[in-house]
């Protein structure tokens, strides 16, 4: 049966319809999920996932799976906005329903079940993944699925949150683990085999490791003692397994094997790289709740108190520390460099600078170690996704904005490359991180909010005047304006805010921050809703929507009294009553065109001038003529008196001859 064209558009990609009544909990790897159905096919065998607003999806991933999905994974097969529950409209990914309910953890595997039905069949995903340059970021036993016992899993869906912000700290290494959720970044492959070591460990033992420890504790025990020491201590696992394991656990991620020779585990076993713990010392470093025995520890216990650990840095203990009882000489002399820069520099924002420092001793001291800025961690690819996040905010403003805009404006992320030029790009890194600083400075249609959606090409404008509509691309701008403006007590100044500002300078491929600057600047009202009115004008004749009434109806109001600079009075009376024709059509580029008529807004100004012009000569004429009046008058009386005198000389010779005559 043919659908509606209604019908039409609350489908995802034109095809799944999103089944609200037929939740599916459980499934969505952390995320509400749906049963979902194919209507070109009819197959109700799928699921759709309900993208959270302040987590965006992985579009990068999710666009190239798309294009060609892998056995053995639950990969995206569209995503698109839809109506969620309640009636709110969300954005939703779709992909293949799972077989089977997510692996129960509470009975200990077989090796052979294991090795069969685990390892292998998530080794050769990982390596598809890693031919199409993309990471997972979400194993564990609760994101693999299978029907029976004696079946291979199958690996769950991902990609519709920020990369392994949806993971639990103890299925992550504790540099990453010890980041904020959103800014994990997508990592490496190697970052996946971790965590399908930590999954082998789970069901191995048939119970979760480290159970009831906060992540704060889980991350101090791994960077302390190992991960694989920390995960696996007091258990008892086969040979076979756990050397598998303590590779797949290794703390460099260079020395875990590759998802190829997973596939093939003797293998693995074999290439397995003796790895030397980090050097520590009996001498602990006391800072905070840490005390540091070794340099990774010492740089988590920076990172979590930075300014202690600022003032710890100044007084020199820490260089001395690593010279005298780490042996470190190398490590000790650059940040005796750092220190020194710190003393001689004289820097104008003192926090700032006391940020950077830590900011590089913490990666000199640990070079796996993310950026660290005034306890904030995160890696340099997950920014965009710590932008978003709203956890422990107010709804719409994201709590870490004032720390993330201060380390983008320092341009931290390139301070902390130049520590560790051997594990990233450093030129690339401080490419990057000076446009995002030149996108923070930006007079209008910038700053962080510019960046937070420059970054997450898929986050919704968070414009309070939008409510909860959803407006993740430019074409869903002036539809949910044109609703708003339905409802006359939200017209209030013009229908673009900075948030819909920053959103339209990040989504449109036009240069747009000239005009958004001298809206947000102008001080007349009526001026500020003619350049408003301009912008909507560019929306509407790219997306050719036919009429805005309600929007016309809120600038009509605005940019009436721009009317009163026309000197015509007739000429004004016809603009207004155009301009109502126009507002009552909804034409916002008739409007526009009325108002922005500049040639006859010179030819009113050039009659206006004439007419001044004829004005100032009238009044010379009358001026020249009220200065000569006393002179015309003594001539008019002269004049009149001979006249009189003359037509009485002629009445009389008359008189006279008609005597004489008679």
């Amino acid at each position: 049966m043919a659908l509606t064209p209604f019908e039409s558009s609350r489908l995802i990609a034109g095809q799944f319809a999103v089944d609200l009544a037929r939740p599916m909990p459980g499934w969505g790897a952390g995320l509400d999920c749906f049963a979902a159905t194919d209507t070109k096919s009819g197959r109700a065998d799928h699921m759709a996932l309900l993208v959270r607003r302040d987590a965006p999806l992985r579009v990068h991933a999710v666009n190239s799976l798309a294009a060609m999905p892998i056995d053995g994974i639950l990969t995206p097969v569209a995503h698109g906005p839809a109506p969620g529950p309640g009636g709110v409209p969300g954005w939703f990914v779709v992909a293949p329903a799972p077989p089977g309910p997510p692996l129960a953890v509470g009975v200990a595997w077989r090796d052979h079940d294991l090795l069969q039905n685990l390892l292998r069949p998530v080794a050769h995903a990982l390596e598809r993944l890693q031919a199409r340059h993309v990471t997972h970021r979400g194993i564990r036993p609760a994101n693999l699925f299978r029907f029976r016992t004696d079946e291979p899993v199958t690996l769950g869906c991902a990609w519709a949150a920020p990369a392994a912000s949806m993971q639990p700290a103890i299925f992550e290494p504790p540099y990453v683990a010890m980041c904020v959720p959103g800014g994990r970044g997508e990592g490496s492959i190697a970052d996946d085999v971790y965590a399908l070591g930590v999954t082998l460990l789970v069901l191995a033992t048939g119970r979760m490791p480290m159970a009831g420890m906060d992540d704060a504790t889980i991350i101090r025990r791994k960077l302390e003692m190992g991960s694989f020491a920390a995960l696996a201590e007091g258990e008892r696992l086969s040979p076979a397994i756990g050397d598998l394991i303590r590779g797949m656990l290794a703390e460099e991620p260079d020395h875990r094997p590759p998802p190829v020779l997973l596939a093939d585990p003797a293998a693995a076993r074999a290439r397995r790289v003796a790895a030397r713990p980090p050097p520590r010392t009996q001498r602990a470093v006391q800072l905070g709740a840490i005390a540091a025995t070794n340099m990774r520890m010492l740089s988590l216990a920076i990172a979590t108190a930075p300014q202690d650990g600022v003032r710890l840095l100044r007084s020199g203990a820490v260089d001395q520390w690593v010279r005298r009882s780490l042996g470190d000489s190398t490590t000790a002399a650059h940040l005796e460099e750092l220190l020194r820069k710190r003393a001689t520099d004289l820097p104008v924002d003192e926090p700032t600078a006391d940020a950077l420092l830590a900011c590089q001793a913490i990666a000199l001291l640990d070079p796996l170690a993310p950026v660290c800025w005034d306890g904030l961690a995160l890696f340099p690819d997950g920014l965009g996704g710590a932008l978003a996040d709203l956890t422990g905010g107010d709804g719409r403003q994201p709590p870490n904005d004032r720390k993330l805009a201060a380390m983008v404006a320092a341009e931290a992320v390139a301070a902390w490359a130049r520590m560790r030029p051997e594990r990233c790009d450093p030129v690339l890194l401080r490419v990057e991180a000076h446009e995002h600083r030149q996108l923070l400075r930006m007079r209008d249609g910038g700053g962080i909010a510019r960046l937070r959606y420059g970054l997450n090409p898929a986050l919704p404008c968070r414009s309070a005047l939008l409510g909860t509509a959803l407006v993740a691309r430019l074409s869903d701008v002036l539809p949910a304006l044109e609703d708003v403006a339905a409802v006359e007590a939200v017209r209030i100044g013009v229908p673009l805010d900075a948030e819909i500002a920053a959103f339209l300078a990040a989504r449109s491929d036009a240069p747009l921050a000239g005009e958004l600057a001298r809206m947000q600047e102008e001080a007349d009202p009526a001026q500020a809703a003619l350049i408003a009115l301009r912008l909507l004008v560019w929306l509407q004749e790219r997306q050719r929507i036919p009429a805005l009434r309600n929007l016309a109806a809120w600038l009509g109001g605005m940019v009436s009294p721009l009317l009163e600079g026309w000197r015509n009075r007739k000429q004004r009376a016809r603009l207004a009553e155009a301009l109502a024709t126009h507002v009552s059509a909804g034409a916002l580029p008739r409007m526009l065109r009325l108002l922005d008529d500049h040639v006859a807004r010179e030819r009113d100004a050039s009659e206006a001038a004439d007419a001044a012009r004829l004005v100032v000569r009238i009044d010379e004429e009358l001026a020249q003529l009220a200065q000569a009046a006393p002179g015309r008058a003594a001539v008019a009386f002269s004049v009149g008196h001979e006249l009189v005198l003359g037509a009485g000389m002629t009445a009389l010779t008359l008189s006279l001859i008609a005597t004489l005559v008679m």
